[in-house]
Formats: structure tokens, C-alpha cells, sequence
């Protein structure tokens, strides 16, 4: 399968698994699981048809591991990002010293007044390391990439937690940790 084609595979499972299952006719469980062969046939069933071996491609794909089967490979589910009510079940985990944020120029005022705020996410998404965070701002225009005080945040109560592809989930990150 080309790049371009495991890009958009991966953008319509975002959809569906983080967002909008209902749109295709499935249903996540409280955990953010559904059954892979529904799945592939709600997806048909919509103009999408995505194959077994797609489907194994675009969640080994590209190491980020946005995705993942269960013990059984008979269910998946989206890693982290997602928007509709999920409990990942991940467990709270010591962060190292600094983390970090990629964002872009225009909401920093918003940052600097309010903090990182999960949107409408769960959580904050942050980065173990700048050039990750670098390329997360920069979906959206030129980056900026805040560093985040974790052992601060952490030593003060707040809890962090580590998501199957790496990434660090906090609920908030008030502006006094950023720099």
C-alpha cells in the first residue's frame, strides 16, 4: 500500500475509532474497543473498503502506533486522541522531568492566560521529546514547542499517563509549568 493511501486509511479510522464511530454504524465500548470484522464491514458498507492487510498496515504502520489490536487481533482501538467518552484504563505513570508541546504562534496568549486545556479531547497530548512536539505543531502552521516542568507538575499531584504509542496524557498543564 502507498503512503498516500495509508495517510487517508488513517485519517478515516481517526474518524471512526476516535471520534465519530456512529457515522459508520459501529460502537466503541467503554475502553475505545470494537470488533475488527465489524469494523472492515461498516467501512465497506460506507465506500471505504479497507482490507485485512490494510487494516494491519496502517496499525504497524509508520511507528506511531496509533492504533492497536487486543490480545486476540479480533478488536482495535485508537492509542489516545480520542473525543468521545473512552476510559483507556492506563495506568498512572511517573513522567520524566520535562515533556513537551507542540503548538503553533496564535493561541500562545490563550496558553500563557489558561494553560493546556484537553479541548476537546480527554486530555493533553504531550511529547516525550522537542522533535516529536516540532512536528506536532507543525500540522498546523509553524511550530512552537513549550516545555512542560512534568516533575513540577508531578512532585505537586498532577498525574500523568503513557499511552500505548508514547505519548504523555495529563488532563491540564496550568501556565505556571510551561516555558
Amino acid at each position: 500500500m502507498d503512503e498516500r493511501r495509508r495517510t487517508r486509511l488513517s485519517k478515516y479510522l481517526a474518524k471512526h475509532l476516535r471520534h465519530r464511530p456512529e457515522l459508520i454504524g459501529i460502537t466503541l465500548d467503554e475502553a475505545g474497543w470494537t470488533d475488527v470484522e465489524e469494523l472492515l464491514a461498516a467501512c465497506a458498507r460506507h465506500g471505504r473498503p479497507i482490507s485485512r492487510d490494510e487494516l494491519h498496515q496502517v496499525v504497524s504502520g509508520g511507528g506511531k502506533r496509533r492504533y492497536a489490536f487486543d490480545e486476540t487481533g479480533r478488536r482495535i482501538r485508537a492509542s489516545q486522541g480520542h473525543s468521545v467518552a473512552v476510559d483507556l484504563d492506563l495506568p498512572v505513570t511517573p513522567p520524566p522531568d520535562l515533556l513537551y508541546h507542540g503548538t503553533v504562534e496564535r493561541v500562545l496568549p490563550a496558553i500563557r492566560r489558561e494553560g493546556l486545556r484537553p479541548m476537546a479531547r480527554h486530555d493533553v497530548h504531550l511529547s516525550p521529546d522537542e522533535e516529536t512536539a516540532r512536528r506536532v505543531g507543525a500540522r498546523r502552521g509553524p511550530p512552537v514547542v513549550l516545555t512542560v516542568d512534568a516533575a513540577a507538575m508531578a512532585a505537586a499531584g498532577h498525574e500523568f499517563r503513557l499511552s500505548a504509542n508514547g505519548v504523555w496524557l495529563a488532563r491540564s498543564v496550568p501556565p505556571r509549568y510551561l516555558r
